[in-house]
């Protein structure tokens, strides 16, 4: 069964007033994001991958350790990472639950803290990639980073957040200014509902 592009789970111009413009959406969900899974389902083809989950591919064509990841991988783990990303933004700007603020402040010391953790290991990121905050295997919660596509999949890692921080996903809003991307998507574009949900 080939894989498929998911609609976003608001339209296009729904994030405008939150920092994000509808021409990022149709640029990165419309264009971006469907050429990964045009390429995914070219690839798989007639493989050992055809019609396993998106999971598992991402799991068993990981290479650690290696500098660069295979087709199948790339195209794979991008499909995840933005699959995950869209549900993890939202329109409404809503409070963030409490059970996830305490374990928030449990883990970081406060919300704020956390969120500075966040935006440095995405500013930090040298390139393209990806800023998670996740649920390790002892349960406890990380902020990590990843470079391209990698995910918090291949480490055994539940996401909860991720923030993409490739140019295309904020250099039409923000040009260069990726801290400026990032401090506005957590205080405006995170759906904390959603991201209470994957605990």
């Amino acid at each position: 069964m080939a894989f498929t592009l998911p609609d976003l789970p608001y339209s296009h111009d729904a994030l405008e007033s939150a920092g994000m413009s509808r021409e990022t959406l149709e640029y990165h969900h419309d264009k971006h994001h469907k050429a990964y899974v045009d390429k995914l389902n070219e690839l798989v083809q007639g493989t050992e991958w055809e019609g396993k989950s998106l999971e598992d591919i991402v799991k068993g064509t990981y290479q650690p350790g290696a500098v660069a990841q295979n087709g199948i991988f790339n195209n794979a783990s991008q499909h995840w990472n933005h699959a995950q990303f869209w549900e993890m933004m939202g329109p409404n700007n809503a409070a963030m639950p409490s059970e996830l603020e305490s374990a928030i402040k449990d883990s970081f010391g406060s919300v704020d803290d956390f969120k500075k953790k966040f935006t440095e290991a995405g500013v930090g990121q040298f390139g393209s990639g990806w800023a998670w905050l996740v649920k390790n295997a002892e349960g406890g919660l990380e902020v990590t980073k990843t470079e391209n596509g990698v995910n918090p999949l291949c480490h055994g890692q539940t996401a909860l957040l991720g923030c993409d921080v490739w140019e295309h996903s904020y250099y039409i809003d923000f040009r260069n200014a990726r801290p400026k991307y990032l401090e506005n998507f957590l205080s405006n574009l995170v759906n904390w509902e959603n991201v209470a949900s994957r605990m």
